[in-house]
C-alpha cells in the first residue's frame, strides 16, 4: 500500500510557528516520525507540502492511480477550500484528515472543515502522532 501525505500552508514552519499550539518538533521531525510509522505498519509513504492551494489540488489529482490513500492536513485551507474538497472527491481515494491541534477548541472559523466531506476519518488534537493514527486507519490497523 502506498500513501501520500499532503500538508498545507505553514506546516513547513513547524517548530517555529506558534510552538505552544503546534509544538517544537520540526517538519523534518514529522517526516521522520511518519516514515518510521509507515515501516511499522507496512506501507510506503511519500510527502508533499505546499503553501499554495492550486499546487495541493494538482498533487491530489496526480495521486490518482499512483497511491492507495491520502493523509491530508490542509491547514488553513481546511476552512476555505472547496477546490481541495472537489479534488479529493474527484480522485475518490480513501483519505484521512489530520490536524495537529483540535480545531474545535480554537477560533469559531476553524470549526468548519470543507474537506471532511471527502474523508473516511478525521484525527485531531493528537499532535504529530495524529499522522501515525491516520496511517493506521488507512492500513486497516484500527
Amino acid at each position: 500500500m502506498r500513501i501520500l501525505v499532503i500538508n498545507g500552508p505553514n506546516i513547513n514552519m513547524l517548530g517555529v510557528r506558534e510552538p505552544d499550539i503546534y509544538g517544537r518538533a520540526t517538519y523534518a521531525d514529522l517526516i521522520d516520525l511518519v516514515r518510521a510509522k509507515a515501516e511499522e505498519v507496512g506501507v510506503e509513504v511519500e510527502f508533499f507540502q505546499s503553501n499554495h492551494e492550486g499546487a495541493i489540488v494538482g498533487e491530489i489529482q496526480r495521486a490518482l492511480g499512483r497511491v492507495d490513500g491520502i493523509v491530508i492536513n490542509p491547514a488553513a485551507y481546511t476552512h476555505t477550500s472547496i477546490a481541495i474538497l472537489d479534488a479529493l472527491k474527484a480522485v475518490a481515494l480513501p483519505t484521512v484528515e489530520v490536524h495537529i491541534s483540535d480545531p474545535d477548541m480554537r477560533e469559531e472559523f476553524r470549526k468548519v472543515s470543507y474537506v471532511r466531506a471527502a474523508c473516511v476519518a478525521t484525527v485531531k488534537g493528537m499532535g504529530l502522532e495524529g499522522y501515525c493514527r491516520a496511517l493506521e486507519i488507512l492500513a486497516g490497523n484500527k
